[in-house]
C-alpha cells in the first residue's frame, strides 16, 4: 500500500512540473504569416478562425471603418476582458497572454487585422494540459461581444 501512494505522489509530482513548464515555455510558433495565424494543435485546446476543423472553428469579424478604428475596438475588448496582459502589437497584429485565476494558466491569444478582406481573426490556444474545457471558445465569445457592441 505504502509504495502505491509513493508511485502516485511521484506521478502527481510529475504531472504538476510539467504542466508548470509548458505553462512557463512562450510559444515560439505565433505571430502572422503569409496572412495565416499558427495551426491548430492536434489537442482539443485551441480555437481559431482560420481552421478548417470544425470543432475549433470561429467566425472571423467584420472590420469597423478603418483599420486604425478596427484596432483601437480590438485593444478595448481585449483591454475589458480580465487577466489579459499585451505582449506585442502592431498596426494589424496584437497578442495577448490571459493568466486563468486560480491555477495561473497561460493561455496565447492573437488577432489579425487582415486588410485585404476587411476581416479580424482570432486565435486562442492554451498552453498547458490537453483540453480547455471549452475556455477558449468562451474567451472568443466574450471578445466577440464586446468588440460588436
Amino acid at each position: 500500500m505504502r509504495t502505491a501512494a509513493i508511485i502516485l505522489l511521484v506521478l502527481i509530482v510529475a504531472i504538476g512540473a510539467l504542466l508548470a513548464f509548458q505553462n512557463l515555455q512562450t510559444p515560439t510558433h505565433l505571430g502572422v504569416k503569409d496572412g495565416k495565424l499558427a495551426p491548430m494543435p492536434s489537442k482539443p485546446n485551441a480555437v481559431s478562425s482560420q481552421t478548417d476543423v470544425a470543432d475549433k472553428k470561429v467566425e472571423p469579424l467584420p472590420f469597423k471603418d478603418s483599420l486604425e478604428e478596427t484596432l483601437a475596438q480590438v485593444k478595448s475588448a481585449l483591454t475589458a476582458m480580465e487577466g489579459q496582459e499585451t505582449q506585442t502589437q502592431q498596426s494589424d497584429y496584437i497578442y495577448t497572454i490571459f493568466t486563468t485565476p486560480l491555477m495561473r494558466y497561460h493561455d496565447d491569444v492573437e488577432v489579425y487585422l487582415d486588410e485585404d478582406t476587411r476581416l479580424v481573426h482570432f486565435r486562442s490556444q492554451s498552453r498547458a494540459g490537453y483540453s480547455d474545457r471549452g475556455v477558449n471558445r468562451k474567451r472568443y465569445e466574450a471578445f466577440r461581444a464586446l468588440y460588436l457592441n
